[in-house]
């Protein structure tokens, strides 16, 4: 059985606890697990696109359309999932030959484990680490919210921040004509991915703002050729 198999099989066995409530209470060690988990987003993620920074409106975008649904979702399932989705983007931990969803399903349970992180839990958010790019189809509660925060993160005026803040900084990074190509990619790409009501209602406001971004871009820059 591979590793996604055996993740979901896994997961199955405490599939009758996802539908908890935001504010259950959690172990003692709650608190502790956090702490550490943040922390080391913290000191580890630094990147203007998909660093800590990133990693925080996911969680907080992610619980405001829960919210909106009246969806029940676990709040700690939603947090670590949050700061630890890009893990594999980033050089100690990437590999050259997965994805980085895939890479972190592999080094997150042990990690998870180590920072105290509730072990029946760790199967939810290794799902929702998993299937959070705007191309994956997510299927548990948490995992839809993580998924569409992270893909509405894309779009809107952070959007646009997150990728011209990246043009040139280094070995394979786009120019800015290219980055703003890759956002109007983004335009038509995403709205297909994103799947909670809360997160359609969010689409339409983030794609409206990055429109009026790119069109005053083109119309100062002749059609970005000045860029």
């Amino acid at each position: 059985m591979n590793l996604l198999a055996t993740t979901v099989a896994v997961f199955a066995a405490f599939s009758s606890q996802l539908g908890m409530a935001q504010d259950k209470p959690r172990v003692d060690t709650t608190e502790n697990w956090r702490v550490a988990t943040e922390s080391f987003s913290r000191d580890n993620f630094k990147h203007p696109a998909w660093g800590y920074g990133h990693s925080k409106r996911v969680y907080a975008l992610a619980k405001t359309l829960a919210r909106a649904d009246n969806a029940a979702v676990d709040d700690d399932v939603l947090f670590a999932a949050a700061m630890m989705h890009d893990i594999a983007a980033f050089p100690n931990w990437a590999s050259v030959d997965k994805d980085h969803a895939d890479k972190a399903v592999e080094i997150l349970p042990e990690m998870l484990s180590t920072n105290g992180f509730p072990k029946e839990m760790i199967p939810a958010v290794i799902e929702a680490v998993r299937t959070h790019m705007f191309d994956r189809k997510p299927a548990l509660p948490e995992a839809v919210y993580i998924h569409d925060a992270d893909t509405l993160d894309w779009l809107g005026a952070i959007g646009a921040y997150r990728l011209i803040a990246i043009v040139e900084t280094g070995e394979n990074q786009p120019d800015a004509k290219m980055a703003l190509g890759l956002l109007e990619q983004r335009l038509t790409q995403a709205p297909a991915g994103v799947v909670s009501h809360a997160g359609k209602r969010e689409l339409q406001k983030r794609r409206s703002s990055l429109k009026k971004i790119l069109t005053e871009l083109r119309a100062q820059s002749r059609s970005f050729e000045d860029l």
